[in-house]
């Protein structure tokens, strides 16, 4: 059976649903006042708002795609114009619709984290920027794709993305790895080979990337008090935790460390696995994000980590349904051990957010706009699609009384139906409906898929 969002059967009609042409131009307001000059024009408005509505119809950012769904009114040319010419400014725009979600829901602290995430693309790729080869975790071989660091504020009311960093990789740097395991393969020592190239600036590592995203932030949003920072594993090392305590110097951060990861301990550098074999943990009931109780393992130290020249508060965890213990790592070591796991756990809203994106909102799953403006104003324009949809009254009505939010996918289902029905209003209410009806043609838009 055909669906409107799987199937490209969804149709948008002249008359956009209320609650996005509200979100354009509330944001637009905001820009008024932000920045005079710099408002949205009226013909911008409606494309934005479209676009936001074509890509919950399509789950795609494709001009293509979005010509069909309005019925041919509107060409693929003129949609692109519009974003590769009309002078948005998009980065201003997101900003503004962060801060239109921030007062609507009085939104005062919350928890910052970060993580990045890959979004596969073709072997063949040119034109597209910052593709470079990922390690697929799937697999365990590679791909050709693009890596995307995010930061997310977690509230207790709601979860909203706040900006991003596309990562790339110093192709000279990845050269010399290349000829380094050749050589290393022909025996050759490590004094005989090439040296590192210099860091180069244009190619920031994602700790930098994720310190820039913190300076950013606080910049933007000075008034948001930030209780605390949550980071993947990956950015566990002294360059990230030394860089976010400086721009957020009062305020927790944590993140993860390797299990193979030297402290010292009675004068001697063991690994933190073996200490904490050394040390095991208790087991004691915790809350998941701040709802579920479940059972966990925990064990936690004030050691010194010899790599990063400095003692910090190190938590070993181990959820019910585990055999291992992941190593959490802390700055502040005033905090007691159940807030840090606590304050952990909202890392996940992250991976929740991750897969609601992917799955929903287009750019993951159909995005193939070229240059660095292509990729940037196009994940920009997807992320507009998750705040609307933080804008739309049932979801308003349901956060604040305090009531589960609505699923993404469920959203994006009423939204499809509900701008279906404006649009067969529109056909009925027009003088002839029988004669717009022939001259839309919609055997020409439409095509018939074969069983898998």
């Amino acid at each position: 059976m055909l669906s409107p969002t799987k199937r490209g059967l969804m149709v948008i009609g002249k008359e956009l649903p209320a609650f996005i042409t509200d979100f354009f131009k509330e944001i637009d307001e905001r820009i008024r006042v932000h920045s005079p000059g710099n408002g949205l024009a009226k013909k911008q408005k409606y494309w934005l708002a479209f676009c936001v509505l074509a890509t919950l119809a399509t789950n795609s950012i494709c001009w293509a795609k979005f010509e069909k769904v309005s019925l041919g009114k509107y060409k693929k040319k003129a949609l692109s114009w519009m974003f590769r010419h009309s002078k948005i400014p998009w980065p201003l725009l997101f900003q503004v619709s962060v801060n239109v979600l921030i007062c609507l829901y009085r939104i005062a602290d919350g928890t910052l984290n970060i993580d990045e995430t890959d979004n596969h693309r073709s072997k063949r790729t040119k034109k597209i920027s910052w593709v470079h080869k990922l390690k697929d975790k799937a697999t365990g071989g590679y791909a050709m794709g693009q890596c995307v660091v995010f930061i997310v504020l977690v509230t207790p009311i709601i979860t909203i993305p706040v900006g991003f960093k596309f990562y790339m990789p110093d192709p000279d740097v990845t050269r010399w790895r290349k000829k380094c395991k050749q050589l290393k393969k022909l025996g050759i020592p490590a004094a005989q080979r090439p040296k590192i190239p210099p860091k180069n600036p244009n190619y920031p590592s994602k700790n930098e990337l994720a310190v820039q995203l913190l300076k950013e932030f606080k910049e933007k949003y000075p008034d948001i008090k930030v209780k605390c920072i949550n980071a993947d594993a990956l950015y566990g090392n002294k360059k990230f935790l030394t860089g976010a305590a400086s721009v957020y110097e009062s305020t927790q951060i944590i993140s993860q460390i390797d299990t193979n990861r030297k402290v010292r301990h009675r004068g001697k550098d063991i690994s933190v696995k073996e200490y904490f074999s050394r040390n095991p943990g208790v087991l004691q009931q915790i809350k998941i994000r701040g709802e579920k109780e479940i059972m966990a393992t925990i064990s936690s130290a004030r050691l010194y980590i010899p790599s990063q020249g400095i003692k910090r508060f190190i938590v070993a965890l181990k959820y019910e349904d585990e055999d291992e213990y992941r190593y959490l790592v802390a700055t502040d070591m005033s905090w007691r051990t159940e807030d840090i796991v606590k304050a952990y756990t909202l890392r996940w809203l992250v991976e929740v957010f991750f897969q609601d994106w992917k799955a929903n909102e287009g750019w993951a799953t159909l995005t193939k706009l070229t240059g660095e403006e292509g990729s940037r104003n196009s994940l920009i324009l997807s992320l507009l699609v998750d705040h609307c949809l933080l804008f739309h009254p049932d979801q308003i009505a349901r956060i604040k009384n305090k009531l589960p939010a609505a699923t993404v996918g469920t959203l994006r289902h009423q939204i499809s139906m509900d701008s279906l029905f404006m649009f067969i209003q529109e056909l009925l209410q027009s003088e002839n409906p029988a004669k717009v009806l022939e001259q839309l043609a919609l055997h020409r838009h439409f095509v018939l898929a074969s069983e898998n």
